[in-house]
């Protein structure tokens, strides 16, 4: 395994389906993280609120307020993906940046690792839990907190492109490109404060399509990853 201890990021909208959160799809994202435990793998787990919210769908709202709301919204992504999990028999726990004891435990990075330690899955809530930043930021932290191998960021597509694909048939995709060609060509892989996060601490970014379990154990096996994003020079492309 090349990535035995990721941090893996989700966004809101994979949980998603008729209702904002859809428990199939929630069943079937809980379905491709057991898929990686069963292997052995280590799992931090951040998801994203779009499903229900962001911050700046909220009109003239304060953005700490609106921020605020997104970090519910995450809490409730993550508490429902915790019980699918739970369901599939995978130890979890669920840990949030904000103090919610009634709901979850804080999270302190000492008791996410001896977590990780024990092979739970840890689900992190609420974002860095400050307004201002992303939960791909909030990735990118919990990452370098948890010691991660890698950041691993599931997505529609398989990975970064020259250009947007659906627009664009003479795009490629980069299959390994450096982070400061990321910034330079401005190629939307995440937002610019988690990948400046993750140059200066050295954590390879991989980002690859949320197709299926086999999907996201290529990912962590480094085959057919999609693109991985990484200090290395330049870019090789597919």
């Amino acid at each position: 395994m090349k990535y035995r201890r990721i941090l893996l990021k989700l966004s809101g909208e994979v949980l998603s389906g008729k209702t904002p959160i859809d428990f199939d799809n929630v069943m079937t994202a809980a379905g491709h993280i057991k898929a990686l435990h069963d292997i052995g793998c280590e799992i931090g787990v951040v998801v994203g609120g779009g499903n229900m919210w962001r911050g700046r769908n909220g009109g003239s709202m304060d953005r700490n307020r609106a921020d605020n709301i997104g970090m519910l919204a995450t809490a409730m992504n993550s508490l429902a993906l915790e019980q699918a999990l739970i369901d599939l028999n995978v130890p979890v726990k669920a840990m949030s940046a904000v103090s919610m004891e009634l709901f979850m435990d804080s999270y302190s990075a000492r008791g996410a690792n001896a977590e990780l330690d024990e092979g739970k899955v840890v689900i992190f809530a609420c974002g860095t839990g400050s307004p201002f930043f992303s939960t791909d930021t909030a990735a990118a932290l919990r990452a370098a907190q948890i010691h991660a191998d890698a950041l691993l960021l599931a997505k529609a597509v398989d990975g970064i492109y020259t250009a947007d694909p659906r627009q664009d048939p003479e795009a490629k995709r980069y299959l390994r490109v450096s982070y400061d060609e990321v910034i330079n060509r401005n190629l939307h892989a995440t937002d610019l404060t988690a990948i400046s996060f993750c140059r200066e601490y050295g954590i390879p970014m991989v980002l690859f399509a949320m197709e299926s379990d086999k999907s996201f154990v290529d990912a962590v096996n480094g085959i057919n990853a999609g693109t991985v994003v990484d200090g290395e020079a330049g870019f090789i492309l597919a």
